[in-house]
């Protein structure tokens, strides 16, 4: 049999045939205690969990279509997408470690390496964010256990080149943790690069309706999964039926989506380019940006969130043209159906080298509308904005 799309895998694990008459979907199991026929068979291993805090049938399902998605021999699920990056993190580091990552990295991933893991005798240091494979590379020490890739980064976007980074930490043997939350496992799969561990907030893309926390951790090699997986028995982190089913339910269409809302974005990106209010456009499938050739090289797809650069302009004007919007949502989140814009130049502030930019840096999530909507919507805000320079 030839092999089958993603959208087409994805759909048909829900259809195959040969487990008699069922749902579609497998029922939500809520249940803390299992019962058992006899005192034996309370005692005897098997598929079946002996206690709710295992994963029953739509976690299961869950992992099963993730674990097929990331090209993993296992797939973790956590509370929430901080989660699936702090959780590999504490299994894989010891104190006297270091872990090596963006000054780029998400904001509380940052704020976990530097107050947690810090306090426990894991220090983290940090390389430029648009440093080149080489300056990463050359950045690891034999304290380094893990590097921690985030690409693209958070609010500015840079790219790398994780092929050669992982190719080059495995030599050296330092582990590689990447958080993929922007492909969604589906546009750019870590694992195949080489990466040991692939994580993802399941929260995003996969679930897609706004309505659930939960990450993901997924592995190839069992040595690296082992403690990575006692690490989640011995915290007891697992994830509500309910949740899991929703997530399942997301995943299904996800491709869809992701396609779909990728091809809006790209079209708000060029038109954004265009415009004498924007200096520049922080999205690395737009022809120019950079780390454009990285990302055509390696990505079969691309998320629908990205960064703009005001060209000029006070921060009360940035947020006059943020209220003035009626089809963006003002929160902080991506990936669900909802458009969404934050303005982010405040966070930058937090790295050790944070960029110089002529104009704030506001933060653009393009959902399901109708992108020429979205378009006329922005171009209402840019009035804003331009009546606010008088």
């Amino acid at each position: 049999m030839t092999s089958q799309s993603d959208r087409t895998r994805l759909i048909a694990a829900a259809t195959r045939r040969g487990r008699g008459r069922r749902p579609v979907n497998p029922p939500i199991e809520r249940g803390s205690t299992l019962l058992n026929d006899s005192a034996a068979l309370m005692r005897e291993p098997g598929p079946v969990p002996v206690y709710g805090i295992e994963d029953l049938g739509a976690a299961s399902a869950l992992r099963a279509a993730l674990s097929d998605l990331e090209g993993a021999s296992w797939t973790g699920l956590v509370p929430s997408g901080l989660a699936a990056v702090t959780v590999p993190i504490t299994a894989l580091t010891r104190p006297g470690d270091e872990v090596l990552t963006t000054d780029a990295v998400y904001g509380p991933s940052r704020r976990f390496l530097t107050r947690h893991m810090t306090a426990r005798g894991v220090s983290t240091r940090f390389h430029e964010a648009g440093a080149s494979t080489e300056a990463v590379i050359a950045a690891l020490t034999d304290r380094t256990r893990v590097l921690l890739i985030e690409s693209p980064a958070s609010l500015t976007f840079e790219i790398q080149d994780v092929a050669a980074l992982a190719a080059a930490c495995r030599a050296r043997g330092v582990l590689t943790v990447m958080d993929n939350t922007w492909a969604a496992g589906l546009a750019f799969r870590p694992l195949a690069h080489g990466v040991d561990v692939s994580v993802q907030a399941v929260t995003k893309y996969v679930a897609g309706h706004s309505d659930l926390l939960m990450g993901s951790i997924a592995v190839t090699d069992p040595v690296v999964g082992r403690p990575i997986a006692e690490t989640l028995e011995d915290l007891g982190w697992r994830v509500s039926p309910d949740d899991a089913w929703l997530a399942l339910r997301g995943l299904r269409t996800l491709p869809l989506r992701y396609g779909e809302q990728g091809r809006s974005a790209l079209q708000v990106a060029e038109w954004l380019q265009a415009r004498p209010e924007v200096l520049d456009v922080l999205y690395p499938p737009l022809p120019g940006s950079v780390g454009h050739d990285l990302w055509r090289r390696d990505y079969d797809g691309a998320a629908s969130i990205l960064g703009v650069v005001l060209n000029g302009g006070s921060l009360t004007a940035a947020d006059a043209l943020l209220d003035s919007l009626t089809l963006f949502g003002l929160g902080f989140s991506w990936g669900g159906f909802e458009s969404l814009i934050t303005h982010e130049t405040s966070q930058l502030a937090h790295r050790l080298n944070p960029p110089t930019l002529a104009g704030p840096l506001i933060r653009l999530h393009i959902g399901l509308e109708d992108p020429d909507d979205l378009i006329a919507d922005l171009e209402r805000g840019f009035a804003t904005w331009r009546a606010e320079q008088v």
